[in-house]
């Protein structure tokens, strides 16, 4: 599992000083490119502008368990749930210390930036992804 925490500042929150939902869309974005960085050791800006592939996020279903307020730092869990020709889903769980605050699926497809359609996920970027799956995770 990848953990990265995330401090949840001023700009997340609505007047209400909790996270305004669409920005854990934002943070899930943000922790798939920390998740390139500090655990498959791939920078994504060159994953995205040289090797000219992306992975866009096809679906999500998420679910918010409770407020995530301005100062919290949310910790959030990815794993790797299944890996397919094309796609990829990932699994991720925010909390507050003990506290749960949301859960999501997102549903990831490896995609030419050139003709903007799915393309197999390479062996050696297969592999780097496994390593965050649970032993009963598809490849």
């Amino acid at each position: 599992m990848f953990r990265s925490g995330k401090l949840i500042r001023f700009h997340h929150c609505d007047p209400a000083a909790i996270v305004f939902y669409p920005q854990y869309f934002v943070l899930f974005q943000e922790l798939v490119e920390d998740w390139f960085a500090e655990g498959l050791g791939i920078d994504y800006a060159e994953f995205i502008s040289v090797h000219r592939v992306g992975l866009p996020m096809a679906k999500i279903e998420c679910e918010f368990l409770a407020p995530s307020r301005m100062g919290d730092t949310l910790s959030l869990d990815l794993a790797v749930e299944r890996i397919g020709t094309t796609s990829i889903v990932l699994g991720v769980r925010g909390s507050v210390g003990d506290q749960p605050k949301v859960r999501a699926t997102l549903h990831l497809v490896h995609v030419s930036l050139a003709s903007l359609r799915p393309v197999p996920v390479p062996p050696e970027l297969r592999a780097g992804m496994m390593r965050f799956s649970p032993p009963d995770a598809q490849a």
